[in-house]
């Protein structure tokens, strides 16, 4: 299976204004309105020539003024046609329409919450034995009982009802057919997936010592976005197969994916962790800012802007916030809005604290300290 990554500025997006406008009649119906508008869905796209694979469906808000039902009717009813392989939903881009001819590319995307309560469900009535006829628990004891929030399991319900596995009686749900599986990797996140092929990736391509691409090399590599393999690298970094430093050395394997053992190599240790570093960088920052307020200001006086501190000090601006805000927090500064506002010294801070201390060393270096 070869995964794609589209991008929404190369997709054409349906507007509302090509859509065959003989809409469903939602008045006079004897099913749910998600399933009706669905099915009208599925028509259009199986029949209207304006709607071709690999284009975005109009926007969700765009559908539902369309039809005059809510944004969360559409919701439900593009969740139902994705079930039957009708489209594709991605998160940031929207609602593709797959090409059924080609089944040799697939999205990548995130198991959703709704997805896992489902099979959650199902596996329920497996496992109770349950038969067609039998009544489900109230949604709020199911919720209880599958480990799952209340509102999850009630649009779970809804699209168990939409696939006739359900159907709704006087006192809730009650069992229609039998003729569904259960799943067994449903609760594999995206992030767990890339998680999985960036530890098949270190074993294939990498050793220990070795620096791994970057973020948005990964990306185009795995077909995800960047946020996505930063959850997953930090995972692995949680797991201790890898390790982040900042500045050119970047992250490094310290541990084969398959090596069970606990201890990383000795070399690691002499490095700080991203966070300490990090920690370290704005006490620095706050150091120099209590000397300079020793020696240049009394009690009552404005400091110069951040925008003045962050020329003079050659860092960026969020930089100094943050260490004024840490210096406010020690009861050395105070903030005052308005004309006349600012940030005035409210005590003379001691300077003869010491500084956070860390240790980065390149790897050639960590190398002969191993040996």
């Amino acid at each position: 299976m070869e995964y794609v990554l589209p991008q929404k500025s190369k997709l054409k997006q349906i507007e509302i204004s090509e859509i065959n406008k003989e809409l469903p009649d939602l008045k006079n119906i004897t099913e749910p309105k998600a399933v009706v508008i669905a099915k009208w869905l599925m028509g259009r796209i199986d029949n209207d020539t304006n709607i071709k694979p690999n284009t975005l469906l109009p926007s969700k808000p765009d559908l539902a003024y369309l039809l005059g039902v809510s944004i969360g009717t559409i919701q439900n009813s593009l969740r139902y046609i994705e079930d039957l392989g009708y489209v594709e939903s991605k998160q940031c881009i929207g609602t593709i329409i797959r090409d059924k001819n080609n089944t040799n590319y697939s999205l990548r995307k995130l198991t959703s919450k709704r997805e896992i309560t489902i099979n959650a469900i199902k596996k329920y009535i497996k496992d109770k034995n349950l038969s067609v006829g039998d009544k489900l628990p109230s949604s709020r004891s199911l919720s209880v009982s599958i480990g799952c929030s209340s509102n999850t399991t009630r649009l779970a319900l809804e699209n168990l009802m939409m696939c006739n596995i359900i159907a709704q009686s006087e006192n809730g749900f009650a069992i229609k057919s039998l003729n569904f599986e259960v799943e067994n990797n449903t609760n594999e996140t995206l992030v767990k997936k890339v998680e999985n092929d960036l530890k098949s990736f270190i074993t294939q391509k990498l050793k220990v010592g070795d620096k791994i691409p970057a973020h948005a090399e990964l990306s185009e590599i795995l077909s995800v976005s960047i946020k996505t393999i930063h959850d997953a690298l930090k995972a692995l970094i949680d797991e201790k197969i890898l390790l982040a430093r900042r500045g050119r050395y970047g992250t490094t394997v310290i541990k084969m994916p398959e090596d069970n053992s606990i201890s990383p190599d000795k070399e690691t240790s002499i490095f700080a962790s991203a966070p300490e570093t990090a920690f370290y960088y704005y006490e620095k920052t706050q150091n120099h800012i209590k000397k300079m307020i020793a020696e240049n200001y009394s009690i009552g006086e404005k400091l110069p802007s951040i925008i003045e501190l962050s020329k003079q000090l050659d860092l960026s601006p969020n930089t100094i916030r943050k260490a004024f805000q840490n210096l406010a927090k020690e009861g050395y500064l105070a903030f005052s809005r308005g004309r006349y506002g600012g940030t005035f010294v409210i005590d003379i801070p001691e300077t003869d604290e010491q500084a956070f201390k860390w240790l980065a060393v390149n790897p050639k270096y960590a190398e002969v300290y191993k040996n």
